[in-house]
């Protein structure tokens, strides 16, 4: 049986909240070099300082949204029994610094049954928060989930 949660075990309006995690300087650096996206505004300190949208360099907003992913699978859910991110609609609304520390909150949303009886689709609102509740981005996400075996 795996530990994760099933279709039919997922409750339209139910919330969950994860541990947080602290972005670092190395997050940055290492996510600039597997993307290949060196962009200023993420490694020029002195430029960041000069153009003064933000006073100082910002994390990607895709590692970010990584970040969301990741966080979330901490909690164990989604462990060997989702079958594919199908959709993300996202609003980056903040900037993410080095040394925020983020946790993630999400509601199911919507639920719904496939042609194929052996999955279904949730969605989930899924919110990126900074130490201060402020939200960095935020949006829906469409996950196709197993269904629970009826032997189980």
């Amino acid at each position: 049986m795996s530990r994760g949660k099933y279709y039919e075990d997922f409750e339209i309006g139910e919330e969950h909240e994860s541990p947080g995690r602290t972005v670092t300087e190395a997050d940055l650096v290492l996510y600039a070099g597997l993307s290949g996206d060196y962009n200023q505004l993420h490694t020029d300190e002195e430029y960041c300082k000069r153009i003064g949208v933000f006073g100082k360099r910002i994390v990607h907003g895709l590692f970010a949204l990584t970040l969301v992913e990741g966080l979330k699978s901490r909690l164990g859910h989604f462990e060997s029994t989702s079958l594919a991110s199908m959709e993300w609609k996202w609003r980056f609304l903040k900037p993410l610094f080095v040394d925020d520390t983020v946790r993630v909150k999400w509601k199911i949303s919507a639920k719904r049954e496939t042609r194929k009886p052996d999955r279904g689709i949730i969605t989930e609102f899924v919110q990126l928060v900074n130490q201060n509740d402020e939200v960095i981005g935020e949006g829906d996400h469409l996950v196709m989930m197993q269904k629970r075996d009826k032997g189980e």
